[in-house]
């Protein structure tokens, strides 16, 4: 399959999930947002869950892209610009449709060994760079030296990723989720405590 054909079937995805979600669509409703067929889309992919797997692949190329595109003039700053594009919303962040269809794909982890292989894959990413910001300030001194890179990178990683969930399942704002991880690394990174910007 050339890129131009996998990038339109994985747009197609995309569109597709955002009306349908996860557990309702069909390759039909993807052939519908494409110019390919249904039995196109079958040659090149034999069940949705293959699909999916392809999916989740095409979106880590651009999640890892937008990470590594997230810079600063040092690790803190990094860091605080990291968690403002991972934790964005309205306009800025994903739309709601898109992270429900995510949290149903988060769902068929534990049955689809494809599925949780990717996603485990976005996890461990986000971790080490999580990891690698945190351990640079520290040796720069922007970070207090006591901090433990790894339970750091652990708990972030998870606060961001439960974040997320929260604010699909519960409707809960982005902007506090913001405000409580921003609070974190204020309080228990930073030798000193940050000015905080709303």
């Amino acid at each position: 399959m050339d890129d131009d054909t996998a990038n339109e079937i994985l747009d197609g995805t995309y569109r597709a999930l955002c009306k349908h979600g996860y557990a309702e669509l069909t390759l039909q409703d993807i052939a519908d947002e494409t110019d390919k067929s249904k039995a196109s889309i079958h040659y090149y992919y034999d069940t949705k869950e293959d699909l999916f797997t392809a999916f989740l692949e095409f979106l880590y190329g651009r999640y890892t892209d937008k990470v590594t595109g997230v810079t600063g003039a040092s690790p803190q700053a990094r860091l605080l610009s990291l968690l403002d594009v991972l934790l964005a919303d309205g306009e800025d962040g994903p739309d709601t449709e898109f992270r429900t269809a995510m949290l149903e794909i988060r769902a068929q982890g534990p049955y689809n060994d494809g599925i949780q292989e990717q996603l485990t894959k976005f996890d461990e990413f986000l971790y080490e760079e999580l990891h690698s910001i945190i351990e640079a300030g520290i040796e720069r001194e922007e970070f207090n030296e006591h901090v433990d890179p790894d339970l750091a990178a652990e708990f972030l990683t998870t606060m961001i990723s439960g974040a997320h969930t929260r604010r699909v399942a519960v409707d809960y704002s982005m902007d506090r989720l913001h405000e409580t991880v921003r609070a974190y690394v204020e309080q228990h990174l930073s030798p000193e405590p940050l000015e905080v910007t709303h």
